[in-house]
């Protein structure tokens, strides 16, 4: 019996998937240096593929915001800016707030109950979780309370966004106070939970909120990290 071979295509697809996840968190965790230079010969050596899918997972990252293209000069590691967080913050403040408008509106009871679970089986304490786990832990309530607005197009907005802003909020997580986090998470659940939309908006709006300085203090704090000790984290 012949044992069907996949259509090339789709080895090709699975191929530029596994190097646009590797060099994704390479990106995000800043294995490469703010500006530097991507040596594409290098990469395609390291990573064990051709030149081709490296360039389509290449373009991919650059459409995504997480590297830079410089027409005849090639790809580069985007820098630490602090507007351009700022900027990113602000976004992602907008669309949580108009998320969770419309899950006032569109979430069921047992949606809300299952939000409040998950806060309840994670729990206050950071316990040995690091800082790289406790940011996945975050991310998947901000997910999970942007799911209940029923909107897809905004969860892969926030998605992009959170990739773009982990490394910065790696940071915070290591300075933040985890018991205070987990409390606003619950009393923002629970405004929903009261279809208190005013409450409810305020209090993410409030929660999101990053200023320009604590911004500044973070990223000079980052590039200590990659310049100092020489690592990157990674999940």
């Amino acid at each position: 019996m012949m044992i069907a071979t996949p259509p090339a295509e789709t080895t090709v697809d699975s191929i530029v998937d596994r190097v646009h996840g590797q060099l994704s968190a390479m990106a995000i965790g800043f294995a490469f240096k703010p500006g530097e230079r991507l040596n594409e010969v290098a990469l395609a050596k390291q990573l064990g593929v051709s030149r081709t899918p490296l360039r389509e997972a290449l373009n991919r990252l650059n459409s995504e915001g997480l590297l830079r293209y410089l027409p005849g000069k090639g790809f580069f590691c985007r820098d630490l800016d602090v507007q351009e967080i700022f900027a990113l913050y602000e976004l992602r403040k907008a669309i949580e707030v108009a998320a969770v408008r419309l899950s006032i509106a569109r979430a069921q009871d047992a949606e809300i109950a299952a939000l409040l679970a998950f806060l309840d089986a994670t729990g206050p304490d950071p316990g040995e979780r690091n800082p790289v786990e406790l940011v996945e832990l975050d991310e998947a309530f901000h997910e999970g309370l942007m799911h209940l607005s029923d909107n897809a197009e905004m969860v892969r907005v926030l998605r992009n966004v959170n990739a773009r802003i982990r490394f910065v909020r790696w940071i915070d997580m290591d300075r933040g106070d985890r018991r205070h986090t987990q409390l606003e998470h619950r009393e923002i659940v629970q405004a929903l939970q009261r279809r208190d939309e005013a409450t409810c908006a305020a209090l993410l709006e409030k929660h999101i909120d990053r200023r320009v300085d604590q911004i500044t203090s973070a990223i000079k704090e980052g590039y200590a990290q990659i310049y100092m000790n020489g690592v990157a984290r990674h999940g």
